[in-house]
């Protein structure tokens, strides 16, 4: 293991940026492979260790070992802290495990839980991964912000599940009742369901423990199937990835081998990324187990409603290492600047922090970087890298030396990277014991998710940090579903573009979608930030797109990024040329965004074809911002 030393390739004139804070940290060096077709593989050097038969396994060692250390904690209605030690998590798990056992589920009759995340829900997972049960932890948008419940109708018919568990069965009665058949149990920690039954949390806590207990959670083995998390892909329909014991296990000992300074203490975390995403639940919760960690759940969300409460728990807690999406520092960013006890208190610990789901933009990273060498005197490290449901999610990782946005670094040990020419970019797939062995009745996309060799192909492109030498790592390309040629036969490079295209219309712009397919010109479909929208016009009404979209200051401000872009292009690929601040929500029930803010492009450009009429039309609308 290595400790970084100073990294000194990021300055601001001639002013010479501050030293890293110096944390244990795996090596990423790989052995490169060259063919004569253009295919390379890269293959870590380091060899991935011994990892647990079943993640259980790490349950057991640390309700031995620190059994009355607290594993999560949640808000309670008082304010105060509902707290779950190793101890208690072991004995419920075995509670819960024993009542499952009784109702004969099993991979064809598995466990659905339709909450968010909460210290009932994590009852529920670990019930179930001890009895040896698949579970599949849903979006609670599918049930509660949905219209037509189609993505949760097409999951329970393809995992026709035996139970269906949501913390509150009153909040999620219409969906239960619209979407679970009258043989399906139904369990809840609180609330009815007019016309049904709803078994209680505390009954099945209660359950004495079963007589073959033991020797089924023994009989736990790699390719026992621990869940299926959703992913939606281009298709917009969920695929149910198969994540079996083998996986999560390997993974977790990736994770611990990279980000060596797990090893150092157990590690404290405040999070409120989703479990029913690999990020939030298996990556998190299960560093935060297998290390002896403990989970603080944050209900507050990176939105001017929600993070009041994400700051009132950073008031309280000192993180070892923190976890968020770009959008979550960047709300951040401006309490920690104007709040010199939450900032403290925020850095006083903190090993490292980590973001993914997009790319971080310039000026939040080095606003988080000048208020770390304020309050420690050096830089608190930035990671990221590059991982999918189908690795779970783990695959490659940067150092702290070498971290940047757009960079995604080499593939971490026990991970072999394939890289394929692809119309002049190089396509990335993985093979390791992380990779899922396919979708759940879904052979047909298992058999398009693998190339000949057994690669699982990612979809998308990476290209060396440093021309010609793989060593250095490698920076995110795009995906290449996505780019497309336009009239001329030029390609154009979507994800790169979209990228520079953000951070060139901050804070005003949350994403674009990228238009102009056969055409002569690109274009945008433009979608807001309403935080930075509101940062240009206070006056602006909160969560109204319509109203920011046709905002004359907003429009000007907009105009003039988007120009300014405009000059800066190489060439057609490159200059988008019209652009629509679009003025209705993205829709989860047509698949054009995912619950966790993933925009579908193809998806957004189908449904949106009268849009993209009116952007190229001869004598387009008012709504259409047009560069001469």
């Amino acid at each position: 293991m290595s400790a970084p030393a100073a990294r000194n390739s990021k300055t601001a004139g001639a002013e010479t940026v501050a030293p890293l804070r110096p944390i244990s940290f795996g090596n990423p060096a790989v052995n490169v492979e060259r063919r004569a077709d253009g295919t390379v593989y890269l293959r870590p050097i380091a060899q991935l260790g011994d990892y647990p038969v079943r993640l259980t396994d790490r349950l057991h060692h640390w309700a031995v070992m620190s059994p009355d250390r607290i594993f999560m904690a949640e808000r309670k209605a008082d304010g105060g802290w509902r707290e779950l030690t190793y101890r208690q998590l072991l004995a419920s798990s075995r509670a819960i495990a024993s009542a499952l056992l009784t109702r004969g589920l099993s991979a064809e009759k598995p466990i659905v839980i339709l909450s968010g995340n909460s210290i009932d829900h994590a009852l529920m997972i670990f019930g179930a991964l001890y009895a040896g049960i698949p579970f599949c932890p849903v979006s609670p948008a599918y049930s509660l912000v949905s219209k037509d419940y189609g993505k949760l109708s097409f999951l329970m018919k393809l995992l026709t599940p035996g139970l269906v568990f949501a913390d509150d069965a009153a909040l999620f009665a219409d969906a239960l009742r619209a979407n679970v058949p009258e043989t399906t149990e139904i369990a809840a920690t609180r609330g009815e369901v007019p016309g049904r039954r709803v078994t209680a949390l505390a009954d099945l806590l209660a359950t004495p423990e079963h007589a073959g207990l033991d020797a089924t959670h023994n009989a736990i083995g790699p390719d026992t199937i621990a869940k299926f998390l959703l992913t939606s892909g281009s298709t917009g329909n969920p695929k149910a990835v198969v994540n079996t014991q083998r996986m999560i296990c390997a993974n977790q000992v990736m994770l611990r081998e990279t980000l060596a300074f797990l090893k150092d203490e157990p590690p404290v975390i405040i999070d409120w990324l989703p479990w029913n995403h690999t990020f939030g639940g298996n990556h998190n919760i299960g560093l935060t187990l297998f290390n002896g960690g403990s989970m603080y759940l944050d209900e507050g969300k990176p939105t001017p409603a929600g993070i009041g409460q994400t700051i009132r728990n950073l008031r309280e807690i000192s993180p070892t290492v923190y976890f968020n999406v770009p959008k979550g520092y960047e709300s951040l960013l401006p309490y920690f600047r104007d709040d010199a006890a939450l900032r403290k208190k925020f850095f006083s610990k903190l090993h490292a922090m980590f973001f993914s789901g997009a790319a971080l933009s310039p000026y939040v990273w080095n606003g988080l970087d000048e208020l770390s060498v304020q309050e420690t005197g050096v830089r608190v490290p930035m990671l990221t890298g590059l991982g999918a449901t189908e690795t779970s999610p783990f695959f490659m990782s940067v150092t702290p030396e070498t971290s940047r946005s757009g960079h995604v670094g080499l593939p971490v040990l026990g991970n072999d990277a394939k890289l394929v020419p692809n119309n002049g970019k190089m396509e990335v797939r993985a093979k390791g014991p992380n990779v899922t062995p396919g979708y759940w009745r879904q052979p047909e996309l298992t058999a398009k998710a693998f190339d000949e060799e057994g690669y699982y192909k990612f979809g998308d492109a990476l290209k060396p940090a440093v021309d010609d030498d793989f060593d250095a790592g490698f920076d995110f390309d795009g995906r290449i579903s996505e780019d497309f040629k336009l009239a001329s036969g030029t390609w154009v490079s979507v994800g790169p573009l979209r990228a520079r295209f953000v951070a060139a219309c901050a804070p005003l712009v949350r994403d674009v979608v990228i238009a102009g397919i056969n055409r002569d010109e690109l274009a945008g479909l433009v979608i807001l930030d309403l935080d930075g929208c509101r940062v240009a016009n206070p006056a602006l009404p909160a969560d109204n797109l319509a109203a920011a979209a046709s905002d004359p200051k907003i429009r000007q401000a907009f105009r003039e990024r988007l120009a300014t872009f405009a000059s800066a292009a190489t060439g057609s690929s490159t200059r988008i040329a019209r652009a629509v601040l679009l003025d209705t929500p993205l829709s989860i029930d047509r698949g054009e965004v995912t619950d966790k803010g993933s925009i579908n492009q193809r998806a957004v450009l189908d449904h949106r074809a009268g849009t993209i009429e009116d952007i190229y039309a001869a004598s387009p609308s008012d709504k259409v911002i047009v560069l001469v």
